[in-house]
């Protein structure tokens, strides 16, 4: 039977890496997607979920804040769409964590990395399909010498889940990132054995009976539906934005149209209607293909194909997202 937890979901993702219960997990996660020269061997969890954290706020935030040994700073996310603003949301938070670490008196050298690790269950970044990334790192390089550091004090990693494809039929000969990024986009529909022992390794094992464990545990599952149900709220809203912007910038053409009492009027209205309603069209195009977890298409591939093409797009595109998270 498949597990049917999905770690993508916000609170299955930070039960399975934010528990001071399963440093393991974590230790290894981090381990095997930073690939530090100095190794992680020991994290306190700075946010660990609570009891009173589990009421019907659905808004509560989900991300993991972690601390090594050496005192570097981990913050750990899991974002299913791509927000407004999501570099400068990345670097604002990681700044914030970097800054605090001073208390009065403290001096510059006593800073530590901060680190911020995203994992995006959309595509941000277009490339040709032959140079195919779904790992970034970033940090402060010099732009006439990438080899030149300012600071390895400041870094963010995001990873593309939908970009993601095995390099390797045997699951097993997987590095242990990919063996990471294998779990998270397929552990909702495998069985819980299965998958451990095609991962076949301790922390991943430990990691999927995290997940085992909130399908038995009533409060932990009904929390996660939950926050399933906010999360396609979430996304239902967005589509329902987009069509009612549509709409609007359809019935403002032809009311203005009407007012002016003119034919030329009506044509100018109309017309107006039109554009604003490829604009919207166009918006929710590219927003849907954001949640089908698609490449999202340049604006100006769009200037040839008619409202009727636009419309269209719009409605396959609606059925495909509705699918993917029946």
């Amino acid at each position: 039977m498949p597990l049917g937890i999905d770690p993508k979901v916000d609170f299955a993702f930070k039960l399975m890496l934010g528990s001071p219960e399963h440093p393991t997990v974590t230790i290894h996660f981090l381990n095997s997607v930073l690939r530090l020269e100095v190794p992680i061997v020991s994290v306190i969890i700075l946010n660990p979920l609570v009891g009173k954290d589990r009421s019907e706020d659905k808004l509560i935030v989900l991300d993991i804040l972690a601390r090594d040994s050496l005192g570097r700073l981990f913050n750990i996310e899991m974002q299913t769409r791509l927000p407004s603003s999501f570099p400068q949301r990345l670097l604002y938070y990681n700044c914030r964590n970097y800054v605090r670490q001073l208390r009065q008196g403290d001096g510059y050298g006593e800073l530590c990395p901060a680190i911020s690790i995203c994992l995006l269950d959309r595509r941000m970044f277009e490339q040709p399909s032959e140079a195919q990334r779904w790992h970034h790192s970033f940090r402060l390089r010099c732009d006439q010498n990438s080899d030149l550091v300012l600071t390895n004090d400041f870094e963010f990693h995001i990873f593309e889940l939908p970009k993601f494809v095995p390099s390797s039929h045997n699951i097993g000969e997987l590095s242990a990132e990919d063996k990471w990024l294998y779990l998270f986009t397929n552990a909702a529909d495998m069985e819980p054995d299965s998958l451990s022992d095609l991962l076949n390794d301790d922390p991943y094992r430990e990691a999927i009976g995290v997940l085992q464990m909130i399908s038995k545990s009533p409060e932990d599952l009904q929390y996660y539906e939950d926050r399933l149900k906010f999360l396609r709220d979430e996304q239902a809203k967005l589509q329902a934005a987009r069509q009612e912007g549509l709409q609007e910038g359809r019935e403002e053409g032809l009311q203005e149209g009407r007012e002016e009492g003119r034919e030329e009027g009506l044509q100018e209205g109309l017309q107006k209607g039109s554009e604003e309603g490829r604009r919207t069209m166009i918006a929710s195009i590219r927003m849907l293909e954001e949640l089908a977890g698609d490449s999202v298409t340049p604006t100006d591939a769009f200037t040839t194909l008619t409202l009727e093409t636009l419309m269209s797009k719009v409605t396959t595109l609606q059925q495909r997202v509705r699918d993917r998270h029946a």
